[in-house]
């Protein structure tokens, strides 16, 4: 019997021992894994890019964002929260805040005092990249957003979604994203040689938008071989021109197709257009400005995309237009002239000018009142209605003083005929009136992209991402 339990004891010491051996010896554990999107391959969690495909991971975050469950009704104070992972410290929150000290720049972020919040939103309405929501506390943040895959391609198959469009603001993943659609289209391309050349009138892709997404979406399909065309509404990269000058643009490089690594970091949105002017030149792009897309339809394989004054036919399109969406128009002659404008972000470039803002809305009160307060600005605004009936009280507020100063002249029941290099011509109360040269600022209202994309087929989803605030973030950078 002791001979027994003397076995039994050394053959549970000898496993112990064996169990201590093989953990002490094991590797340390593996940071939690996730996988690609696009190829699948797995990686750490904290990975910047796949190690396969080579794929910046970071374009994901809303592709792999979970759809939201129904609305909840929140409770609370409504605030607002600066995304860190988002801000570009550009400042233009800043001065659109009613009140004072509510939001605020610290080093290149802006941090919002929740003691002084009232969630006004006058600060996620300035933010040019989306950066700023209202909350209640919540820890996620509901985006309405494209159904895209991991090529950005939306539930119509060969219709693509990059950039601004589809729900992320800043260069670098625009940049990332733009290229990626392009490459699953060339990818497509090369599968279908004998359909392309049987049908070599067709393009390949039609690339609407010349901002960061869409030059590098054409910049890939150039660089691939592709049959391609890049049409713009207004003129190059019209979309950076609307940036604050002051803009954080780059806080590090990105390879854009054909030229290499683009670095624009801390400078004025003015280098970044002279390093866009010199990737076209370098490359051979071609950009076709002043076409503004009014309808995309596909029949069959093939799309066709129809301007005002041309239609294309092409077996993808990426689209790459910003979340502004198109301007309505007056459709008056000399609309397409020099000094006309269609938004406004830079109000002390017109310091000292004549503007004439038309509109009756609240978008065209606040330019109006903003450029009223730039040194030597005259500011007349021109409204066809007989009264402002769908105005904030704040705005009527303060266009009312801004009137009994002087610093604008408002004209009601009044519409702009024609816009002429040395005046505009306006009809006003039944009379013409000319009014001297001047800059001209047109204010009212466009057709939101959302609305365009539903029209044509594309599914929009609701998703939760995770906030992550600036205020913890603000002393790190």
């Amino acid at each position: 019997m002791s001979m027994l339990l003397t076995t039994v004891a050394v053959v549970l010491i000898t496993a112990l021992f064996m169990a201590w051996h093989v953990r002490r010896s094991a590797p340390p554990p593996r940071a939690c894994e996730a996988r690609c999107p696009r190829c699948g391959a797995s990686h750490s969690s904290g990975a910047e890019r796949c190690p396969r495909c080579g794929v910046p991971l970071s374009a994901y975050e809303l592709v792999s964002a979970p759809v939201a469950a129904a609305a909840q009704a929140e409770t609370g104070k409504l605030h607002a929260v600066v995304r860190s992972d988002v801000c570009v410290g550009c400042g233009a929150c800043v001065p659109a805040c009613p009140v004072p000290g509510a939001i605020r720049l610290e080093g290149k972020l802006a941090v919002v005092d929740d003691g002084l919040c009232q969630g006004h939103a006058e600060c996620s309405r300035a933010c040019p990249v989306g950066a700023i929501v209202l909350t209640t506390g919540a820890a996620v943040q509901r985006l309405e957003v494209p159904d895209l895959d991991a090529n950005f391609q939306s539930n119509i198959p060969g219709l693509y979604i990059v950039g601004e469009l589809g729900g992320r603001g800043l260069i670098k993943n625009a940049i990332n994203e733009g290229k990626i659609a392009a490459e699953a289209v060339a990818r497509a391309a090369a599968r279908n040689l004998a359909g392309r050349a049987a049908d070599p009138a067709v393009l390949d892709v039609v690339v609407v938008g010349s901002g960061p997404a869409g030059l590098s979406a054409g910049l890939e399909a150039l660089r691939s071989g592709l049959r391609y065309a890049v049409l713009e509404q207004g003129d190059l990269s019209d979309t950076i021109h609307r940036y604050p000058r002051h803009k954080l643009l780059l806080a590090e490089p990105v390879r854009m197709p054909l030229y290499g690594d683009l670095w624009v970091a801390d400078a004025s949105k003015e280098s970044l257009l002279k390093v866009w002017q010199t990737i076209i030149q370098k490359t051979g792009l071609e950009v076709r400005t002043r076409q503004r897309v009014e309808r995309i339809e596909k029949t069959g394989e093939r799309f066709e995309v129809a301007t005002a004054d041309a239609v294309f036919h092409a077996r993808n399109v990426i689209l790459a237009m910003g979340r502004r969406g198109s301007p309505r128009r007056l459709g008056v002659p000399g609309e397409e002239r020099p000094g006309v404008f269609y938004d406004i972000v830079e109000m002390e470039a017109f310091a000292g000018r004549r503007v004439l803002v038309v509109g009756g809305g609240d978008s065209a009160i606040e330019s109006a009142v903003g450029l009223a307060n730039q040194q030597g600005t005259q500011v007349t605004l021109s409204y066809r209605g007989e009264a402002f009936a769908r105005i904030k009280d704040r705005n009527r507020a303060k266009l009312d003083a801004e009137a009994r100063r002087g610093r604008i002249e408002v004209l009601l029941q009044s519409q702009v005929r024609e816009i002429r290099p040395e005046c505009v011509v306006l009809e006003v109360a039944g009379q013409p009136r000319i009014q001297p040269g001047c800059d001209v600022i047109i204010r009212i209202g466009g057709d939101p992209p959302y609305e365009f994309l539903k029209r044509i087929g594309v599914r929009i989803l609701h998703k939760e991402v995770a906030l992550k605030e600036a205020r913890e973030a603000a002393v790190a950078r």
